[in-house]
This record gives structure tokens, C-alpha cells and sequence, in this order.
């Protein structure tokens, strides 16, 4: 793979950033892809492993060793051929994804990774300016009709794999664009909307309808949709955000993040939108230590917040992990974003007492430093403290999906609140309701897109065989 020494010769490169000074006046995305020369020489670093750990440690399994030696040979459109084998929509992981290839990579045991994420930026950019992404039309359509309800990475992938081979497939939004978290939750500075509507004209091409305002359980009948279709499939987000239950919590100015985060996407889409709450000229404090609040914190940057502080429940993760210990697995470890290095305070062991208020407004928030023993949560004593908080953003992660979607499908849930579906055997992503399949967050829970593609393409692959007896598609 790549070259034979390279990966003794070459370091890692990382790709670009525009100056922080510069990107937090607007909501571009400011990453760059690495030039042909970069990708070669990075591509050059792939050693020949025997086995690539980095191909299971991605949920799509794509296949890392081949691409990676096709951009060192300069073979761009036989790379983006492979990509394409496994992963629908690398221009999405290519951007936000963590990439758990990268820690699984065998060049990781004991020197730096391979650059498999930037690899794959390059490759889809390049296959993008070069025409190279047209729709794929089936030969004959099959007169089966499927409906899918969620229109983010698990719904977009199911959708164009069915399309893809024959089916009839419309996918419900109930929102007013088609993209889920994809379009409302992550910034555009993070992935600007336009992939989304590439890929959408893509899909059209290729049969796929799209209709938006459509609520199920609200505007839409889960009966007529069970009627209409010989196949539902549920792919709707985690949306239910937990929630912060202490004194102040019903006042002004403390709110949950993606009410924070999903109007500014929509002013970025040229929406207008009434009472925006904005983080200008104020003090800051984004609770939760995960990618949302990383959101919060880049975008209350770009309002131009006056501080911004960051909260985790959790212990400070070490700098770097023992290899030894974790390798391949995605291992815990302290991790700065682009979001964090525009500007925030972090500190972690903090759990948050109370929320002080004046005139029904939050002012300050009253916390204290915990340290954890045997598993359970300790506060340490006479480390209490008060901070300034004109706005409280709530980024503590996601519990359920929308219950009703599930209640009015009468699809059986686990002990999670998710709908039960196993991903094994003949019954693979089946529900306990006949012929409503369930895929992506609303089955596994809050996750990462990369595994919301990989539960549509597998979740297609049952819906086809359900369909028709067998299926081509590829799991």
C-alpha cells in the first residue's frame, strides 16, 4: 500500500485552517483539503499492515488501504469509485466525522496516524470539481413503494440505495429542508449546507421524492403511510436533549443547545427568524463537554459573546492514551477542537447546583468541583463557586427519539426508549410491527453520523431482500 517506506519517510500532515481571526467572522467552513502533492505524500505513509484495523474500526468499512494507494498512484477516479463502494456521502464524513479509522490505523501503535480522514476530503472534493459524482438510474423500476421518516444521514442513505435499485422511495421531512441534524444541528462552518443539496439533486436524479412539512403523528397518519407503502422505515434523530434539573432552570436565558443552535443555521440558510437568541455581549456557559457544546462555543464566538465557559461532568481525559491498553479501539482522550481553540474556558469535574436569577432573567450559576469514587459522584468539599451566566446553553447529550413517532407506529421500544430492532440475521432492523423498519438513532440511540450511514445502507439491504425475496446491495 502507498509507498513501501513512506510511512518511515513522511509525517502526518494536517490540513489547513484559515486564521481563527478571519473564520469567525462568518459561517464558511474554513478547513482546506490538502493539495494532489500533500494527498500523495500522505497516501505514501498507508503501510502494507497485512490486516487494516482501519477498515473495521470505520462503521461503513470502507475500504482505507485501496483508496489511500490509488491517491499516491494519482488515480483519483478509481478512488473515489472505491469511497463510493461503502459510503454514500463522504463529503459528510469527511468533514465531521471523528474518524475511528484514524485510532484504529496500525501506524497509530506507536507514531502518528495516517491522515484517512483528510485522504477522504481530498477524494471527494476533486471527484466533486471533476463531474465525477452523477446519478445512478436504475435499469427497470421494481413497483415497490418506500417510505422513510427522517431525512438525516440514515434516512438519505436508505433512501438512495433503494432508489438505486429500483424502488419507488419517498422520503418525509418534518421540517422545511430535507437534511435532519445534518442541516438544522451542525454549523455551517462545520459543513455548509451545500453538500446536502448536491447530494439531494443527486437523488432526485435518481428517483428518490423528497417531501418536507411532513410531521408524522401530527399533519401525517401513520395508518395511510403503512397503507400507501409496502415499507416504512423509521430514521429519525435522537432528538430529546437531557435536561438539567436544578433550581433556575426555568429561567430566561437557559435554554437547550440545539434551540440555540438550529435558528442560526436557518438565518445562515436566509430564513428569517422571530426572537433569535444571540450570544452577543454576553457571558457564555455551555454545559457539556461533547461535540454540541463544542458547537455552542464556536458559534457563540461568531456572535461575538463577551466569555465563554465550558462545563463537563466528567474527570479532565489525559493528554494522550496508552496505546498498549486501547489500540484499535477509539480511546479517551483530551481533544481540542477548532471550535475551543477561537476561544472558551474548560474545566471538567464541575457539576452545576443552581441557577441565580434576577427579574426572571439567569445572571450566574452556582457550581462546585466533583471528584468521582467507585463510579459514584463526590463533591469536594468548600469547593463551591459562582460565575456570570447571561445565557446557558444545555449540550448534555440526547435520551430517546420523538416517542410518538414509535407510539403511533405501535413499534415495541427497548429500555432506552428506542425502537427495537436487532441488526442481526433475517430480521435485521425489523420492528415488531409488520413490514416498519427502524435504522439510525431512532434505533441505536444518539451516535455519529458515519454510523447513521452505515444503519440506512444496512437497513435498505433488509428493506430490498423484505421486497423482493434477495438482494444486490451491499451491506
Amino acid at each position: 500500500m502507498g509507498k513501501v517506506t513512506g510511512f518511515m519517510e513522511y509525517d502526518r500532515l494536517a490540513e489547513a485552517n484559515l486564521p481563527v481571526t478571519d473564520r469567525v467572522k462568518n459561517y464558511k467552513e474554513f478547513v482546506l483539503h490538502l493539495s494532489d502533492a500533500e494527498a500523495k505524500q500522505q497516501g505514501a505513509r498507508c503501510m502494507d499492515c497485512g490486516i487494516p484495523f482501519c477498515t473495521t474500526g470505520c462503521p461503513v468499512n470502507n475500504i482505507i488501504p485501496d483508496f489511500n494507494d490509488l491517491v499516491y498512484s494519482q488515480d483519483w477516479k478509481a478512488a473515489i469509485d472505491v469511497l463510493h463502494s461503502t459510503n454514500n456521502f463522504p463529503e459528510f464524513t469527511g468533514r465531521i466525522c471523528p474518524a475511528p479509522c484514524e485510532a484504529a490505523c496500525t501506524l497509530n501503535i506507536n507514531a502518528d496516524a495516517v491522515g484517512i480522514k483528510s485522504i477522504e476530503h481530498a477524494i471527494i472534493d476533486k471527484a466533486w470539481e471533476n463531474d465525477w459524482v452523477t446519478p445512478q438510474i436504475p435499469a427497470h423500476k421494481t413497483g415497490k413503494k418506500v417510505a422513510i421518516v427522517g431525512s438525516g444521514p440514515a434516512g438519505m442513505a436508505a433512501a438512495q440505495q433503494l432508489a438505486r435499485v429500483g424502488h419507488s422511495v419517498v422520503l418525509l421531512e418534518k421540517n422545511s429542508r430535507i437534511g435532519g441534524l445534518l442541516r438544522y444541528g451542525i454549523p455551517d462552518f462545520k459543513m455548509e449546507k451545500s453538500h446536502i443539496d448536491r447530494r439531494m439533486a443527486q437523488m432526485a436524479a435518481e428517483g428518490v421524492e423528497f417531501r418536507v412539512n411532513q410531521n408524522v403523528g401530527e399533519n401525517v397518519k401513520a395508518d395511510d403511510l403503512l397503507a400507501e407503502f409496502d415499507a416504512v422505515i423509521l430514521a429519525g434523530g435522537a432528538e430529546y436533549p437531557r435536561d438539567l434539573p436544578v433550581t433556575g432552570r426555568e429561567l430566561d436565558g437557559v435554554m437547550y443547545a440545539m434551540d440555540f443552535l438550529t435558528p442560526q443555521n436557518q438565518v445562515v440558510a436566509g430564513d428569517t427568524v422571530a426572537n433569535q437568541v444571540m450570544a452577543s455581549n454576553k457571558n457564555v456557559v455551555v454545559i457539556g463537554g461533547g461535540d454540541t457544546g463544542s458547537d455552542c462555543v464556536g458559534t457563540s464566538n461568531r456572535h461575538g459573546a463577551l466569555s465563554i465557559t465550558q462545563f463537563e461532568l466528567m474527570p479532565q481525559p489525559p493528554e494522550k492514551e496508552n496505546k498498549e491498553l486501547v489500540w484499535p479501539n477509539w480511546p479517551l482522550k483530551m481533544r481540542t477542537s477548532s471550535s475551543h481553540e477561537e476561544g472558551a474556558n474548560r474545566d471538567w469535574s464541575i457539576t452545576t447546583k443552581e441557577l441565580i436569577g434576577e427579574n426572571g432573567k439567569v445572571v450566574a450559576l452556582k457550581g462546585a468541583k466533583v471528584e468521582w469514587v467507585n463510579g459514584k459522584m463526590v463533591e469536594i468539599a468548600d469547593s463551591e463557586f459562582t460565575i456570570k451566566a447571561d445565557l446557558v446553553l444545555l449540550a448534555m447529550g440526547f435520551v430517546s427519539p420523538v416517542q410518538k413517532l414509535l407510539e403511533v407506529f405501535g413499534v415495541e421500544k427497548d429500555a432506552r426508549g428506542n425502537a427495537k430492532a436487532t441488526t442481526e440475521g433475517a430480521d435485521s432492523y425489523k420492528t415488531s410491527k409488520t413490514k416498519v423498519f427502524a435504522a439510525g438513532d431512532v434505533r441505536r440511540g444518539q451516535s455519529l453520523v458515519v454510523w447513521a450511514i452505515r444503519e440506512g445502507r444496512q437497513a435498505a439491504k433488509a428493506v430490498d431482500e423484505f421486497l423482493m425475496g434477495s438482494s444486490t446491495l451491499p451491506r
